[in-house]
């Protein structure tokens, strides 16, 4: 029996990781519970268990009077004097109990103690668990569909993806495997509570964690990061070390790493710029692909005015605003751009005798988006473009929107 108890004990310590000593601890508890059911008291019983072997004994002290009142608590000096001759009114006596004595209820009173017990450490064992993953990420697997909430199985509990954590658009089918970032831990009476998020931009970070070894490795830091979730998303990073490019770090080779990312976010388009201390070039940056002429930024005030090619114009703004808003969100600048003609006109813009060429802001320079190259000549996104423009001597075609009018056109840039 007590070999069997002890094999008892290591697999349940195995299996649902609970240490030995807390079922000791139960079972010693569920004796005494035991006890009380069966004689109706239990102050004076001690149970003493060795934690190697398992054997056990459950002792019941009772004190020596001269008449018994209370038999559960008291013994008779007659009685005591057949034990042991010494023994003398007001000495204590420790008789054992056979626990193969106990009733059916009492035996299943203990039971139910040690089946708790067992219950609540392995809610507790669940909790410090997933506790301890809190802010990260964790790969689940999709079983259903409670109502617009989705129950996604994380291997010994199940975490709730609510409607307002999943990307819209997205889909799950029953089985599937996705990535999640574990937002909160609850305790609660059936077990831990874990709420998940799609959407959240520190995802996408630890993605990049678990893709670029570099990043994992602090020689790559993501400064900042702003997302639209489900359709683009800007980070800035930056090198603790001059020999590694933060940017070819991230992107990989042929962009085999940001595409495994990009995969994993269902197609989110990433794009990857250098992080810079000066406020006016950091501006410039996450403002790509789209070039800029000026940048004049006010670090107190957190305000910069940009100002842009005309035909850069719609390409620095974004299709409804989205690069200018993640630019702003990436940098926590608000951002004030116009384009060259509008901010002659305002007076914001110095004349500048179109000194600016192609050449002269990224001259031989390729830059990443996407995972992939954009060398000179390549701005247009459709992503980016909210208008439609032939690039020829004459501009054909343009269409009107509220970023930019037909009179904004700069002849001076036909060579374009």
């Amino acid at each position: 029996m007590k070999n069997e108890l002890l094999e008892a004990l290591t697999i349940l310590e195995q299996e649902k990781n609970i240490s030995k000593d807390t079922l000791i601890e139960a079972i010693e508890n569920s004796l005494v519970t035991a006890c009380k059911n069966h004689f109706g008291k239990s102050d004076n019983v001690k149970v003493d268990m060795d934690p190697d072997t398992c054997e056990y004994h459950v002792y019941q002290a009772k004190t020596v009077v001269e008449v018994v009142d209370d038999p559960v608590l008291e013994v008779s000096l007659a009685k005591a004097k057949m034990i042991d001759s010494k023994y003398e009114i007001g000495d204590t006596i420790n008789f054992e109990i056979k626990s193969q004595e106990f009733g059916r209820i009492a035996t299943q009173n203990a039971k139910n103690v040690i089946l708790q017990k067992i219950r609540e450490e392995e809610r507790k064992v669940l909790y410090s668990e997933y506790y301890s993953k809190e802010k990260d990420i964790v790969t689940g697997i999709v079983q259903r569909y409670i109502g617009r909430n989705v129950s996604i199985n994380l291997g010994k509990v199940d975490a709730i993806l609510t409607e307002n954590e999943q990307v819209r658009g997205e889909v799950f089918q029953p089985t599937e495997r996705i990535k999640l970032y574990i937002l909160e831990v609850k305790s609660t009476p059936k077990g831990p509570k874990i709420l998940v998020s799609r959407t959240h931009p520190e995802l996408v970070k630890r993605l990049f964690e678990s893709e670029v070894t570099e990043v994992k490795d602090g020689i790559v830091e993501i400064k900042s990061i702003a997302r639209e979730a489900g359709s683009r998303t800007k980070i800035a990073v930056y090198s603790n070390d001059p020999d590694v490019d933060a940017v070819g770090a991230c992107v990989g080779m042929n962009g085999a790493r940001v595409n495994a990312i990009v995969n994993e976010l269902r197609g989110e388009k990433i794009d990857i710029i250098n992080w810079n201390e000066n406020p006016a070039m950091l501006i410039e940056n996450a403002l790509s692909p789209a070039k800029v002429i000026s940048v004049i930024a006010d670090a107190e005030e957190k305000t910069a005015k940009v100002v842009v090619p005309d035909y850069q114009l719609s390409l620095a703004i974004g299709k409804e605003g989205q690069n200018a808003r993640l630019a702003a969100r990436l940098t926590g600048f608000k951002i004030d751009i116009k384009s060259e003609t509008q901010a002659r006109e305002a007076g914001d813009f110095m004349d500048y005798e179109n000194d600016y060429e192609d050449e002269e802001y990224y001259e031989d320079e390729e830059y990443y988006e996407d995972g992939e190259y954009y060398e000179e000549g390549e701005y247009a996104d459709e992503e980016y473009a909210d208008e439609e423009y032939v690039e020829d001597e004459s501009y054909e075609e343009y269409e009107e929107t509220e970023y930019a009018e037909e009179d904004d056109i700069d002849e001076g840039n036909d060579d374009k």
